[in-house]
């Protein structure tokens, strides 16, 4: 017999699940109206686990507890990092956009749109869940649209070198659905080729188990000192054996990757994703030697 916590937490993934199956929302808006992400896989962690501070510690002062986020947007309730649950979620690229993607060496139209337009359809499954959750009883909020979200430029007041307030692969790792590439992306079950997004709820659900004691646990290069894939993929030169340059990535993404998919594409925005296809991780979890 499944307990009250098991209920609450397949009741949330069965409409995160539902959401992205059915609603028409979920589009890459193309003239086929194609789903912008496959079904998602989703994960739990609780706001007192010591990741988040280690976060804090490791990335810097600015960067938010759940607490921190879920007081502020509900100061009446005066909640304990430990009565909230971070629902964490991954939206997989479809088959047929990493298909594409993969054979390419510049951004494809489909990635561009999963990036602009799939970014609108995350959001709205924040949005979903939290009003779900409000029928339900469970006050929630998602860090993505806090007003104290935000992007913290080179050096200001953070540790590395450019920062937000608060990550969603982070959050997706403490909730044990992946671990960290060379290229900094999350290697998971569905793969390297996706996006993700958070909720914090006043809710009690266990902690999903994370399957694994080291941050690289899934990336071939650290684990074996073999692949270096996304090396070969990335147009910047930012990937080396030393890791990913942001500055360096970022430049590219703003300067010419936005000009180019307004030139071709017609669309406003920016996207790469060129080391997230063409590599062991793009859709599941590498295989060691």
């Amino acid at each position: 017999m499944r307990s009250e916590n098991e209920a609450l937490a397949e009741w949330i993934e069965g409409i995160a699940k539902k959401f992205i199956d059915e609603s028409p929302e979920n589009t890459l808006k193309n003239d086929a109206n194609e789903k912008a992400w496959d079904e998602p896989l989703i994960g739990f962690s609780n706001g007192s686990d010591p990741l988040y501070q280690f976060y804090k510690e490791s990335i810097g002062e600015h960067y938010l507890s759940p607490a921190e986020i879920f007081n502020h947007a509900f100061p009446a309730a005066e909640t304990k990092s430990e009565q909230l649950t971070v629902i964490s979620w991954i939206l997989p690229q479809t088959k047929a956009t990493r298909t594409e993607h993969r054979k390419r060496q510049v951004v494809t139209e489909r990635w561009a749109r999963s990036k602009i337009y799939g970014e609108e359809v995350s959001l709205k499954l924040g949005r979903h869940l939290i009003s779900a959750l409000d029928e339900a009883g469970y006050k929630a909020v998602a860090p993505a649209t806090s007003p104290l979200w935000n992007y913290i430029p080179p050096f200001q007041i953070s540790k590395i070198p450019t920062a937000s307030n608060w990550s969603e692969r982070h959050a997706a790792y403490a909730a044990g659905l992946g671990t960290f590439g060379l290229c900094d992306g999350l290697i998971t079950s569905a793969g390297k080729a996706m996006r993700c997004g958070s909720v914090i709820a006043q809710i009690q659900i266990n902690p999903s188990p994370r399957p694994y004691a080291d941050h690289h646990a899934y990336c071939l290069f650290y684990a074996e000192g073999t692949c270096g894939k996304c090396i070969e993929r990335c147009p910047a030169g930012a990937i080396s054996k030393e890791g990913h340059d942001k500055a360096k990535c970022g430049q590219y993404l703003f300067q010419v990757e936005r000009q180019y998919i307004k030139d071709h594409y017609g669309l406003e925005g920016y996207a790469c994703g060129l080391c997230q296809t063409g590599v062991p991780c793009e859709s599941g979890i590498p295989v060691r030697r």
